[in-house]
């Protein structure tokens, strides 16, 4: 009778509204946690910045996704639809993170790109909450939520980096030609990108 009901709870939607009921019934924090999916830990990050600080450069809802693991709705957010050449970076830190060629529209409301620019510059964890399993994505600078990792992409990777708008900033490509090409290998073109640009 459990597994016919979870079917159909899950099935209609509502395993969160029976998750919320389950956790709340559930006083010992460590048990709610293992139900609902336990927080990454906290890590040293490379490049690291106050909370005040960031409260005050960030707008409100870029720090709720990169510091506080949050999500914009689907179709809201700034590069949802964006076309640009250039490359995506971290808004918290700055560090290129997605070139603009391995973006592609999946249709699911978020920017999507199918690989990385470089593969240290995101790190992944296993994300439990909400009673599924996912992979987060994290800058691997500083340790700002972008999003999370699928298996749905196209090739040649078949991934996705379903990635928050409020998570990311744009550099537009430039117009040198030695900057094409090192951002064609591999995206060391970061430092002839932001000439003339503050670095955060």
């Amino acid at each position: 009778m459990t597994v016919c009901l979870m079917d159909v709870l899950l099935r209609r939607g509502l395993f969160v509204a029976l998750q919320l009921a389950v956790s709340s019934s559930v006083r010992h924090p460590a048990l709610r946690a293992g139900l609902i999916g336990a927080r990454r830990t906290k890590k040293t990050w490379p490049v690291s910045f106050s909370q005040d600080e960031l409260r005050k450069r960030l707008t409100p809802k870029q720090y709720h996704i990169t510091q506080e693991r949050g999500t914009e709705s689907a179709f809201t957010g700034e590069f949802t639809d964006h076309k640009d050449e250039g490359t995506y970076t971290c808004v918290v830190c700055g560090a290129p993170l997605f070139s603009s060629n391995t973006k592609f529209d999946s249709g699911s409301g978020w920017p999507s790109f199918f690989d990385l620019l470089k593969e240290e510059s995101v790190t992944l964890t296993d994300d439990f909450s909400y009673g599924m399993h996912r992979v987060e994505t994290t800058c691997s600078q500083c340790g700002a939520h972008l999003g999370h990792l699928f298996d749905d992409g196209p090739r040649p990777t078949g991934k996705r980096y379903c990635i928050n708008s409020g998570s990311l900033a744009f550099q537009p490509k430039d117009t040198a030609p030695s900057a094409s090409s090192s951002t064609a290998e591999g995206g060391a073109a970061s430092g002839s990108v932001t000439d003339g640009k503050t670095e955060l």
